[in-house]
């Protein structure tokens, strides 16, 4: 017999259980975003100018929200990813060099956070990170082409949990909050190479195209997914629950990014910088960095991090990179394909991964592959999303189920945020 304490505690298991299963595609491109890489640059933040950084991850968080927003909302209203979007209105050559620029910065991402994964687990284990990296690799390329797409979402999903550790770190560390909020409220702008550097490589590293395409194509693999859904075109009794399902879920993953970027600022700020460690290359080097002045648990927890984001971060990287050129060449594609159904797809995730393992081990310099990496991001960043705004605001791409005024302008300003840091560093360089 139901009494009303059970029954009060089934509609609160219920609720909660709706609430997890509307994150999805915006939560996991959230969490990726603060990948190996990523992680090394907010370490950088922090070690070299402190708490100073903090405001950027404020600034980034509705600009994020917006384009990801537009983002998304391609997917689900057409159907389609963005490279078959922009090919509604782009000329192919255009089409073909976003692609080239994507697969490009994937692999060199891909790379670093290998190179990242390998160093951190060494400083663990026993063992060559060349080693580490190579394994991880071909691991998270495994899991991609054998275990099933409705099994492997809800992995990546809870993977996300992770980055708790870097709020771990934080809270085994001493933090001067007064500085840390003086830094997001009232920010020192310095006008020099390595500070307008660190600005662009936040802004690479927080808002990535790669993280553009991967939300756009999951929720195409979502609609595969759910039979009871459609492209919002053909089902327009959805529009209200699918774009509310989107608002949720975009803004707790963007949000949830940017706070996991914060504590990773906060916490090297609070002990790399305030005990003159100025000078990070690596994440690695920052983990071990941490050891003699936070202890070990704080170690442990940003090297565990490390692996536990790039484990999240590998898949979005290669399967955005191969979905992106798969569509381009009109290849049947998408992680719910078993490996018969899509060998050619599977061939070009391979190929992806490939490239990024070996980049990771032909010896390439840790800072300038971490830091390149989100310049490289930053700088192609502006076309894609020029791209996407144009989309998601044209009536005949989304069929009238365009973007709104308050989402547009989020979309412009995050563009013209990006457009604004590239030429910063431009001018830095010829000056």
């Amino acid at each position: 017999m139901n009494t009303p304490s059970t029954r009060a505690t089934a509609d609160t298991r219920a609720a909660d259980e709706r609430w997890w299963s509307e994150l999805g595609p915006g939560l996991i491109t959230g969490a990726a975003d603060d990948d190996p890489s990523g992680i090394a640059t907010y370490s950088q933040a922090g070690a070299q100018f402190g708490y100073a950084l903090g405001w950027t991850v404020v600034l980034t968080y509705p600009l994020m929200v917006g384009i990801q927003f537009a983002s998304a909302r391609i997917g689900r209203v057409t159907g389609r990813n963005l490279t078959e979007t922009f090919t509604r209105f782009c000329p192919n050559w255009i089409v073909a060099s976003l692609v080239v620029l994507l697969l490009v910065a994937n692999v060199i991402n891909l790379a670093a956070d290998l190179n990242a994964m390998g160093h951190a687990t060494a400083l663990v284990l026993p063992g060559h990170p060349a080693w580490y990296a190579a394994g991880f690799g071909i691991v998270s390329l495994l899991l991609q082409v054998f275990v099933p797409y409705n099994q492997y979402v809800r992995v990546l999903k809870w993977l996300t949990l992770s980055l708790l550790a870097y709020v771990g770190v934080v809270l085994a560390v001493d933090v001067d909050w007064v500085a840390a909020a003086r830094g997001i409220y009232a920010p020192q702008i310095q006008w020099s190479r390595e500070f307008v550097t660190m600005v662009v490589a936040v802004l690479g590293t927080t808002i990535s195209p790669y993280l553009f395409f991967w939300q756009a194509s999951q929720e195409v693999e979502e609609i595969r997914r759910v039979p009871e859904d459609k492209p919002l075109r053909r089902a327009p009794e959805q529009i209200r629950r699918q774009l509310r399902r989107l608002r949720v879920d975009t803004v707790a993953g963007m949000g949830f990014s940017n706070l996991i970027a914060f504590f990773i600022i906060t916490a090297t700020a609070a002990t790399l910088h305030t005990h003159g460690q100025t000078q990070i290359e690596t994440t690695a080097q920052a983990a071990a960095a941490l050891r003699p002045i936070a202890g070990d648990a704080a170690f442990v927890l940003f090297a565990l991090g490390v692996v536990g984001t790039g484990m999240l971060a590998l898949p979005v990287l290669a399967g955005s990179a191969a979905d992106a050129v798969a569509s381009y060449f009109r290849v049947r594609r998408g992680l719910n394909l078993t490996l018969s159904q899509g060998r050619s797809f599977y061939g070009i995730l391979a190929a992806a991964m490939a490239l990024g393992i070996a980049v990771s081990l032909s010896g390439l310099d840790p800072i300038a592959a971490l830091v390149g990496a989100a310049v490289i991001n930053a700088v192609i960043s502006v076309p894609v999303m020029v791209a996407v705004m144009i989309a998601a605001s044209s009536p005949r791409v989304m069929v009238g189920i365009v973007l709104s005024r308050k989402l547009k302008v989020l979309g412009w300003l995050a563009t013209a945020a990006m457009a604004a840091a590239s030429l910063a560093l431009l001018a830095t360089a010829i000056l």
